[in-house]
């Protein structure tokens, strides 16, 4: 009896040869972890849109590559966790339609509001809570005590920034007709903030009130510190910034990406994100 025979094994002439049927199945499982592995790579893609709001969120330039230490914590969290970050540097409004479009999955900071526009979803933690305060000459003893304090100064804003959600009260002041003599709308692009503490320097403007941060970075990098101050307090509620994650993201997916954040900014409370803030240079106030 041949061997074919006891191997049960009936050979025509249209029968593949055994390697050749070794061979798909094998390709078959090469095919599947390639296009596994590229899934999971695109899967592990964040887009991030951004503005540009020195010391929290900077565009890299020739001159550093540094992106503010929002962008570091966002970096730090996602990066923790596989992920691959591609940034968009773009205006405020522009960013906002990108995640609104899906093109961006997040903007790490925004004002937080109830009655926000639809296309995107409020991360539970907050970027940071950042308190207001004022700056004035070095020699000005004036403190704020509420809008009666500020009547009869001049004071520095820019075309259509609202302070409503730190002070209604402020922002009703500087929107009412009657003070328009004593609010200086200052327009322009990037370098708001630095002229108007130059105004002040100049004893053209009084006061003005920011983020606190803000003004502790423009101070250092003009180096006023010995011609204006920093007083507080500032208005009466912080500025409080929140994450915003595009609706066009699958429910799942979306859901993971505001829990990485959530868990990883609680992680970064406290010592360690005094470290991202010391690298600019700039402190939070104690409450």
């Amino acid at each position: 009896m041949s061997n074919d025979k006891v191997l049960g094994i009936k050979k025509t002439n249209h029968q593949k040869p055994v390697s050749n049927l070794l061979l798909r199945p094998l390709l078959l499982i090469i095919f599947l972890a390639v296009y596994g592995t590229a899934n999971m790579a695109y899967a592990a893609t964040l887009k991030v849109c951004y503005d540009q709001w020195v010391p929290m969120t900077i565009f890299p330039s020739q001159e550093s590559s540094s992106r503010g230490f929002v962008i570091d914590m966002v970096e730090q969290i996602y990066s923790s966790k596989g992920y691959t970050l591609e940034y968009y540097e773009v205006p405020l409004a522009r960013g906002l339609d990108m995640v609104a479009e899906g093109l961006c999955d997040i903007l790490p900071e925004y004002l937080f509001s109830k009655n926000a526009e639809k296309g995107f979803v409020y991360a539970n933690q907050a970027t940071f809570a950042y308190a207001t305060a004022f700056i004035v000459r070095r020699d000005d003893p004036w403190r704020y005590k509420g809008i009666q304090s500020i009547k009869g100064k001049r004071i520095a804003t820019g075309p259509g920034w609202d302070y409503s959600s730190m002070s209604a009260d402020y922002q009703r002041y500087i929107d009412d007709p009657k003070n328009a003599n004593f609010v200086n709308v200052i327009a322009g692009s990037d370098d708001v903030v630095d002229r108007i503490l130059r105004m002040i320097k100049e004893n053209r403007i009084d006061l003005y009130a920011d983020n606190e941060l803000v003004l502790q970075h423009v101070l250092q990098r003009l180096n006023f510190n010995h011609d204006l101050k920093i007083v507080r307090p500032g208005l009466e509620k912080k500025l409080v910034e929140m994450p915003i994650f595009s609706e066009k993201i699958p429910v799942a997916k979306r859901q993971e990406l505001i829990r990485i954040w959530d868990e990883g900014r609680i992680s970064l409370k406290g010592t360690k994100e005094k470290i991202f803030l010391k690298k600019y240079n700039v402190t939070l106030a104690e409450d």
